[in-house]
């Protein structure tokens, strides 16, 4: 019997063993990594997916959860194993009170569609709406609002998972905490996710949005370490620019927001009177058109065929007293250049006491940073870039940064061991209870 016999013969024909099925599996939105499955599963159940993840562990088959295909370097794939296609499972409602139910294969437009005609909407978003539900939840998820509200993860309540070993549980902080507790921001490592109820909050009719400029990275950090931990903005992130007048210098901007209801707008003056800005632009949106802005972007980059191009990102969260260092030293990095022409750059603080899913890591302070290098290189291209990835990575860790796992960057054994630091022990006694046969999560790298 061939491996695909072996893995088709129990499922027949609800595995999907079509050529096309098995290329869109090997792929994600890195277009850096391709690895093949035997097979593309699309369970309708939880059920489904117990059967798949209780034949596939005792005979050593990899499986691996897809909702949004948003993965950058194949950490959704699951070589000569079954890639679970969550599209299915993708219902969200019913809004109840000050939470939904959504179902992992949603993507988080849906959700806001099923929640916004209440009034409501999940306390932090990501800047991209079209990742999958289950996908963001497993790597913590971070938003505008995370100085305010933590983790997209944070605002889970109860989970419905199904564990490597084939499990079929509902989970919360007071019941199987600590599959919980691994299953949010533990990249994927330990159960499949079926179902999250969410904790919702009210969503404001309009925002107004500053964008304040800065010429000088010091004085933006300072700003931004203000206007993190005094909380003025609902929403607060930052970037960093291309100088036009200055060869290989940059510029910076403070994005910030400030929800009403109207007729009564924000007040500029108190919100921006301590600020050391050059200057600023000031606009005002309705809540939805502010949410769903990355829309207009993804559109014309698939008009222009450059959304399937290779995407070499690398996030990183950094600690305070040496960010300065190292956002400058990693954008005079040579092979960071093409930034300059083809990329976006985000540079943004966060608290860690806000942050609260016990495996994301986070830097040392009160305040740290993300920094967000999001590249697109011409086919071909690719290579050089992860390479430097890895180089940038090295440098800002010696300078006390942790990575936010969902990188174009291949991480040894050794890195992650690092990376979990006193976590470490906790991650790898609940993979040995949860997926004894390490079937889950195998596209991380993550060693035991």
């Amino acid at each position: 019997m061939t491996s695909s016999d072996r893995v088709s013969a129990p499922f027949g024909e609800l595995l999907d063993t079509r050529p096309e099925a098995l290329r869109e599996a090997a792929d994600d939105f890195g277009h850096l990594v391709s690895r093949q499955p035997l097979g593309v599963l699309r369970p309708r159940s939880a059920a489904e997916v117990r059967d798949a993840l209780v034949y596939a562990g005792p005979r050593g088959i990899p499986v691996a959860a897809r909702a949004g295909g948003h993965s950058l370097h194949g950490q959704g794939q699951a070589p000569d194993g079954i890639v679970l296609d969550l599209s299915g499972l993708s219902a969200v409602g019913p809004v109840a009170g000050d939470r939904v139910a959504v179902r992992a294969g949603a993507l988080w437009r849906d959700v806001l569609a099923a929640t916004l005609p209440y009034g409501l909407t999940p306390p932090v978003l990501t800047d991209y709406l079209g990742a999958g539900v289950g996908g963001v939840l497993s790597a913590g998820g971070l938003g505008g609002a995370s100085h305010r509200h933590g983790l997209v993860a944070d605002s889970v309540l109860e989970l419905e998972v199904v564990t490597g070993a084939g499990e079929h549980l509902v989970c919360s902080p007071e019941h199987h905490g600590a599959l919980f507790h691994a299953v949010l921001a533990g990249l994927g490592q330990v159960a499949v996710i079926i179902r999250a109820t969410l904790r919702l909050s009210p969503a404001p009719t309009l925002v107004r949005r500053y964008c304040l400029y800065y010429p000088d990275l010091d004085a933006y950090l300072a700003d931004q370490h203000l206007l993190a931990t005094d909380r003025r903005f609902d929403y607060l992130e930052g970037q960093a620019r291309p100088a036009e007048d200055t060869a290989g210098g940059w510029n910076y901007m403070v994005e910030a927001v400030a929800a009403h209801q109207g007729p009564t707008p924000p007040d500029d003056q108190g919100l921006l009177a301590d600020l050391a800005f050059d200057s600023a632009e000031i606009t005002d949106l309705g809540h939805a058109e502010f949410a769903h802005r990355v829309a207009a972007d993804e559109e014309l980059l698939r008009a222009t065929g450059e959304w399937l191009h290779p995407h070499p990102w690398l996030n990183l969260l950094l600690p305070e007293d040496t960010a300065a260092s190292v956002v400058s030293g990693i954008l005079a990095d040579p092979g960071f250049r093409d930034l300059r022409e083809n990329g976006v750059v985000l540079l943004y603080p966060l608290l860690t006491r806000a942050l609260r899913a016990p495996l994301f890591r986070r830097p040392r302070g009160q305040v740290v940073f993300l920094l967000a290098l999001l590249r697109t290189a011409a086919p071909g291209t690719a290579d050089p870039m992860v390479a430097a990835n890895r180089t940038a990575y090295e440098f800002a860790r010696a300078k006390g940064a942790v990575a936010y796992p969902v990188n174009a960057l291949a991480m040894t054994p050794a890195d992650w061991r690092e990376h979990y630091g006193d976590q470490w022990d906790t991650l790898a006694r609940a993979k040995g209870v949860h997926d004894p046969h390490g079937t889950l999560g195998r596209g991380h790298g993550v060693a035991y």
